[in-house]
């Protein structure tokens, strides 16, 4: 009875405590956890952007279109000295001759492959066609790649970059045998098809997925679309692109949202548990991918170096890198011309057309020939 009795007076007197305005009570407690995924500073990007600016300064220096005997009209920007450059008739995107991309590690099939000179597969993604080119390409980068880099480290999208240049650099090859290519378009969509893939082997940890996805497949076409424009090669985007895509199904991939949080909360927190890393169908993603990425490049660099000119296997797919016209064809075959020199002036004339021009070259070399034969017949 005495406990029954003093546990009454204590409840009555707590019953009447009245609350202290002036102290707030502490909020409930919240399982706290750190950032779910590693946020990077972004280096490798810019880095690559300074060094193909700098590749195109020195493309720019090596061509030194003032000291040249030229034949298209006089160069573009006398004020720069020997950074001068082409004659817009020769190059409108302002910048050298094709004579001097080629010296400088142009992607030139007869090279590649004659000569043994497989560098020119990666060599060629360093070097642009001109001032608009590089700009363009380097602004492109900057806005897809700096992302990219802050969401999965350098590591990860230079790898990326890298190989899907090589794809690109490969199936142009196999396609564009005529003609030399240059250009980090390839590598750059490579980045596009490693968002695209990202998106989809991730899908369960996105909000607004469908729209991101509809905006993301909108921006691709829009871009292979303009790939069919004239001198553009539109195989080098695509290669770069089926490349990216698989690679980041192996690059790209993303654990669990659930696994993440229980890596990341702190000891005296409990998350919902989570058995496995990745789901099922990443892991299936990613074996596929690997495999069609193997055979893909093995199967590619065997037709390359045995000389095979993939359009005889495929004569419909030279239209997805050109639009033929009444002024242009879109003839995959070998380019060749007739030549007869009187003193300083070369007479060329287009085999398979009527189209012939006269130059004034006093010092007329192969790789020259080879540059103004390809100009006059396309």
């Amino acid at each position: 009875m005495g406990r029954e009795a003093a546990s009454s007076e204590i409840d009555n007197t707590v019953g009447h405590l009245e609350p202290n305005p002036d102290v707030t009570p502490d909020p409930p407690p919240t399982p706290l956890t750190r950032p779910p995924y590693r946020r990077w500073t972004p280096w490798l990007v810019p880095a690559i952007v300074v060094a193909n600016l700098a590749l195109f300064a020195v493309t720019m220096y090596v061509n030194d279109c003032p000291k040249k005997n030229n034949y298209l009209g006089n160069c573009v920007g006398l004020f720069l000295g020997r950074f001068a450059f082409q004659p817009l008739k020769e190059n409108p995107l302002f910048g050298p001759s094709s004579s001097t991309l080629e010296k400088m590690g142009a992607l030139e099939v007869h090279k590649l492959v004659n000569e043994h000179q497989g560098w020119r597969l990666l060599s060629c993604i360093w070097l642009h066609a001109g001032l608009i080119h590089v700009i363009t390409n380097m602004l492109s980068l900057l806005f897809v790649g700096i992302q990219l880099e802050r969401e999965f480290g350098f590591a990860r999208i230079g790898l990326l970059y890298i190989m899907s240049g090589f794809g690109g650099s490969l199936l142009s090859s196999l396609f564009t045998a005529s003609r030399i290519s240059v250009g980090a378009s390839g590598a750059l969509f490579g980045l596009l098809g490693g968002m695209l893939s990202e998106l989809l082997t991730n899908w369960t940890i996105y909000a607004n997925k469908f729209a991101a996805l509809l905006t993301l497949i909108f921006i691709i076409v829009i871009n292979l679309a303009v790939g069919l424009l004239p001198d553009v090669d539109n195989f080098a985007h695509i290669g770069g692109f089926v490349s990216g895509f698989l690679l980041g199904f192996m690059l790209l991939i993303r654990p669990q949202f659930g696994w993440v949080s229980r890596e990341n909360a702190l000891p005296m927190y409990h998350s919902t548990p989570v058995k496995h890393k990745h789901k099922i169908y990443q892991y299936i993603l990613w074996i596929t991918a690997a495999l069609l990425l193997v055979v893909g490049f093995t199967i590619g660099l065997v037709m390359l170096f045995r000389g095979v000119n993939a359009n005889d296997y495929c004569p419909w797919c030279r239209y997805l890198s050109c639009i033929p016209t009444s002024k242009k064809s879109c003839s995959s075959s070998p380019i060749y011309c007739s030549s007869s020199q009187e003193g300083s002036n070369v007479n060329l004339s287009c085999e398979g057309s009527s189209r012939t021009h006269s130059y004034f070259l006093p010092d007329a070399t192969e790789a020259r020939l080879r540059e103004l034969c390809s100009q006059l017949c396309s």
